[in-house]
């Protein structure tokens, strides 16, 4: 909203004004914003969750330290949703198709996850919502993505673009230089990014087993399809990740960073020109969006590191998860997220392993049987005394230890992902 009144006062040439039309500086603003409103007014909302007696509800699973946390209050994902919608609703250009679907996404999310957490809550019920249920809502919303992305004529990619730092730079008359294009060939495209390969690209169309129209509308299949997984993937993966103080928060910021990162580099044509990746027009307004969700993230994280004053619940996991699947299908760097989401994949992963392994050894051995000691990964490291495939560690550890060797992780996963940008 404050840039677009600038933008509407630019004939008034109020001071200052011209910084909203950098991207930098809006982007710094929507983080600075956001982190201040979390901060400030999560103190606020954890106190009215206290005031409502909004507690979770904590079953005895034998972990240290787990029934502590019984009472501490919960949907603490309406300060994450409140933090990224009102730098993004001031900061970020509202007619931008990337800007208008991740906020529409985001929003979908959060009443998902508030849903399920008021059920929980309110009507007592631990299951909260069925998992068919949450399953069908998020891949709405992950088809309506899709489908834009199909049919949007706002959302190309271009290609065979060349700048002026490939051609020589020319100067107009001031001396400033000027960004050319010697060809841009506007398409809509099936291809997103994909590592180890000299293109940097990967085209659906690959996959579809026919040729000429057929194929292409089989090849937008497969693409919706990929889009739906990794959406709803994304959205679970977070969920099943928050289960320790700081866990999902701390590593969705890191994720987060790293989006920023190449929603700026893909959305600016001098940058991926340099880094010879896809230029995506309009997606680095995704950039201040991002900037938002990490600033919110931070201040989260001042409430909710070891021991938690509050949880985000499934209000702020699946809205996270959401998210960062959206935003990564936006700047076509899906098949990036088993790298970048390295934990949240390798959460997702231990749990698809675990409840497999232990129906077939039930069915064949009449007992069921664990590979980890317990599931989701985290809470493997966290238990002991229970018999496993994998036995180490040995002695529990305590989950500060593990958030932070987790976060840890995340980090060397999100550097790895940027490096493989000049990994060819």
């Amino acid at each position: 909203m404050i840039y677009h009144l600038f933008e509407h006062l630019k004939e008034f040439d109020i001071p200052g004004q011209g910084l909203f039309q950098y991207l930098s500086f809006r982007a710094i603003a929507a983080f600075t914003t956001a982190l201040l409103i979390s901060i400030f007014a999560g103190k606020k909302i954890i106190a009215w969750l206290q005031k409502k007696q909004i507690g979770e509800t904590i079953r005895n699973l034998g972990l240290e330290g787990q029934m502590q946390k019984k009472g501490t209050p919960t949907m603490g994902g309406i300060i994450i949703f409140i933090s990224v919608i009102i730098p993004v609703l001031c900061f970020a250009d509202l007619t931008n198709i990337y800007t208008i679907l991740l906020l529409v996404s985001t929003v979908w999310f959060f009443l998902i996850g508030f849903a399920d957490d008021y059920i929980k809550v309110f009507k007592k019920n631990k299951e909260g919502m069925s998992e068919k249920g949450k399953l069908i809502a998020q891949g709405m919303m992950a088809l309506a993505i899709g489908l834009a992305v199909c049919f949007s004529d706002q959302i190309t990619v271009r290609e065979d673009v060349q700048t002026s730092e490939s051609i020589g730079i020319s100067a107009d008359s001031t001396g400033i230089a000027e960004v050319q294009m010697e060809k841009q060939d506007i398409i809509k495209s099936t291809k997103t990014t994909i590592p180890f390969v000299k293109s940097h690209e990967f085209d659906y169309k690959y996959l579809s087993p026919f040729k000429g129209t057929l194929g292409w509308y089989c090849k937008w299949a497969i693409y919706v399809l990929m889009i739906i997984i990794v959406i709803t993937a994304c959205s679970n993966g977070v969920n099943l990740t928050d289960g320790m103080d700081g866990l999902a928060a701390g590593t969705s910021a890191i994720v987060g960073v790293v989006l920023g990162i190449f929603a700026w580099l893909g959305g600016n044509i001098v940058n991926s020109d340099y880094l010879n990746i896809m230029y995506i027009p309009g997606s680095g307004e995704l950039a201040v969006f991002m900037s938002a969700l990490v600033g919110a993230l931070i201040g989260f994280l001042w409430y909710n590191t070891y021991p938690a004053q509050v949880f985000m619940g499934d209000t702020g996991s699946l809205m996270l998860g959401g998210i960062i699947g959206v935003t990564a299908v936006l700047i076509r760097k899906e098949l990036l997220i088993p790298i970048l989401c390295g934990v949240f994949f390798a959460e997702s992963v231990s749990v698809l392993m675990q409840r497999f392994y232990f129906k077939y050894t039930k069915k064949r051995y009449g007992e069921g049987r664990r590979i980890f000691k317990m599931a989701p990964l985290h809470h493997h490291y966290q238990k002991e005394g229970i018999p496993a495939l994998i036995k180490s560690p040995a002695k529990a550890l305590p989950e500060a230890k593990i958030v932070t060797r987790f976060w840890i992780v995340g980090m060397i996963l999100a550097v790895i992902t940027i490096a493989l940008l000049k990994v060819r």
